[in-house]
């Protein structure tokens, strides 16, 4: 705590002092060519010759620079100083910066000092990066910073989609999360927003005679109904029960969307405020207890640890799954590896399969969609032609071919087709020939999202997978608070604290430890402890941004 504070302090004193100067662009000079309005036709004709070969030049020269910025990249390295190193990085990072028109000098920063890296590099303004790869999520300090000007405001560049056709596919509600006061401070790596969602054995559905996907709540229960009391592993026994659940309560913050429940915020009447405040809550926070008072999850959830979590379907204890899908996927992975073998109760000689179903009742929760993010310096990045060069370079990284080469490098070294035209890694188990590329995906996007071409083969269970991410993004709810609670200094101050109350009190209500009257005390503890300044620096900076 006491090292944040002062780098927090460090970073605050450094650019107020550097707001201090301008920040100026850069424009070109041109020269005149007078004439002499009597010299002789030949001296006209020869000025104007000059004049149009110096232009010329000055457009060849100017397009050539253009073409050629030099960008500084600060980017993390998880590869132990072993990033972009061995006989073909050179080439690699040559032929990056051929398709993307700039000469690339990259920073590369160990994963386990970025923090102080990036506050250091943001107290010397004049030597800045020009762009720099932020893990997480907007923190205070770099809200603090885009408010004292140190970034560039995207809005103004990103959306035109001839210059950056790739990068403004942008996603506009991941793009809200991004911007402090209204300007876009940041790219973000992308991840698939339609990531949570409702998986089941598609084999104990069949069992119980559960022929259509669950569509609605009521659903969802009755599937959860059957699988814990009509026997869907046909062994005779009353041993299952329909939904997987431990101490993690992630799945409840999805159920909840599935009632018209916010994700963390919600706005209701022109205002955010913590969704345990939705009347629908409550309504979710009932379900949810009647699921667990018939029975239809194990009564031990609350303190089954984390690390046990999927072990129920996967062992046949339970039969629905929310939670990510990819988690989804991997039970099925599960069910078909060799040494984990499992046959499906309706038929023997075919394995368990899991559908991946996703949204419930038209809702489910997004993900933030993003993991980490770019600013662009507005102290080193202050002329247009600079601005364009480093997003000009974050927006093709994101083509085929160089997404191709800096996740997977050279064809015929690194990688190779097979007979399907599916790519094939030649360097899964030769990290060295692996280091000529490792890491320089951090300067992905990953905007838009798609697969490449060529990618490595997918199977039935991937293929699944990747539809439901499409499927889901159209359902998923997002949190309108995101960046304001990231510039609220009290729930930076006490914000865990409090979160801490309403997740505490929600478990205790499942688990009928607590009544409505005791979940109403948490609550009111919760406004009274802080909540209720949070939500007034929260509607402060909402209201400014309307």
């Amino acid at each position: 705590m006491k090292r944040k504070k002062l780098l927090q302090k460090v970073l605050s004193a450094a650019l107020a002092a550097s707001m201090v100067m301008s920040l100026t662009a850069c424009g070109g000079s041109s020269n005149s060519t007078g004439s002499n309005a009597s010299g002789s036709d030949s001296t006209q004709t020869t000025a104007a010759s000059t004049e149009k070969a110096d232009a010329t030049a000055a457009t060849e020269t100017k397009e050539e620079t253009k073409e050629r910025q030099t960008v500084t990249f600060m980017t993390i390295d998880f590869n132990a100083g072993t990033s972009n190193t061995g006989d073909y990085a050179e080439e690699i990072k040559q032929k990056v910066e051929d398709a993307t028109g700039v000469n690339l000098e990259i920073e590369w920063v160990l994963s386990d000092v970025t923090d102080e890296k990036i506050t250091l590099a943001m107290a010397n303004p004049s030597t800045m990066p020009m762009i720099i790869t932020h893990s997480g999520s907007l923190t205070g300090n770099i809200v603090s910073a885009a408010k004292a000007g140190a970034f560039v405001d995207l809005n103004d560049y990103i959306w035109d989609s001839e210059k950056y056709p790739n990068l403004s596919q942008m996603n506009k509600s991941v793009a809200e999360t991004l911007s402090v006061d209204g300007a876009l401070i940041a790219i973000p790596r992308t991840r698939d927003i339609g990531r949570y969602g409702l998986s089941y054995r598609q084999d104990w559905a069949d069992a119980v005679g559960i022929t259509e996907e669950p569509k609605t709540i009521d659903d969802v229960y009755d599937m959860l109904y059957k699988f814990t009391y009509d026997d869907p592993d046909g062994n005779g026994k009353n041993d299952t029960y329909g939904m997987e659940m431990t101490s993690y309560t992630g799945p409840f913050d999805i159920i909840q969307t599935w009632f018209g429940v916010g994700n963390g915020w919600a706005e209701v009447d022109g205002k955010l405020i913590p969704v345990h405040m939705q009347p629908e809550y409550k309504e979710a926070l009932d379900w949810i207890k009647k699921v667990y008072d018939d029975g239809l999850m194990p009564k031990d959830w609350a303190v089954r640890t984390t690390d046990t979590w999927s072990n129920g379907c996967k062992t046949g204890e339970s039969g629905v799954y929310i939670d990510v899908m990819d988690g989804g996927r991997r039970i099925w992975d599960y069910f078909v590896a060799e040494e984990t073998k499992t046959p499906s109760v309706v038929n023997p000689d075919e394995t368990a399969s899991m559908n991946l179903l996703g949204a419930v009742n038209g809702k489910t929760l997004a993900t933030s969609g993003y993991n980490g993010y770019f600013t662009i310096s507005a102290s080193t990045c202050d002329t247009p032609e600079k601005i364009e060069a480093a997003l000009t370079l974050l927006d093709k990284l994101n083509d085929n071919d160089t997404r191709l080469l800096v996740e997977y490098g050279l064809e015929g070294i690194n990688w190779e087709k097979d007979a399907d035209g599916n790519l094939v890694d030649l360097d899964v188990e030769n990290a060295t020939l692996a280091a000529n590329y490792m890491g320089l995906n951090q300067m992905l996007a990953y905007i838009p999202r798609y697969d490449l071409n060529p990618s490595p083969a997918k199977n039935e269970r991937t293929q699944a997978q990747a539809d439901v991410y499409v499927e889901n993004e159209k359902y998923a709810v997002f949190n309108p608070a995101s960046s304001y609670l990231a510039n609220s200094a009290t729930y930076a101050d006490i914000g865990k604290t409090l979160d801490e109350i309403i997740t505490q009190a929600r478990t205790q209500y499942v688990c009928g430890e607590i009544d409505e009257a005791g979940l109403q005390t948490a609550w009111d503890n919760w406004l009274n402890q802080g909540g209720q300044t949070i939500i007034d620096e929260v509607n402060a900076q909402y209201e400014a941004n309307k």
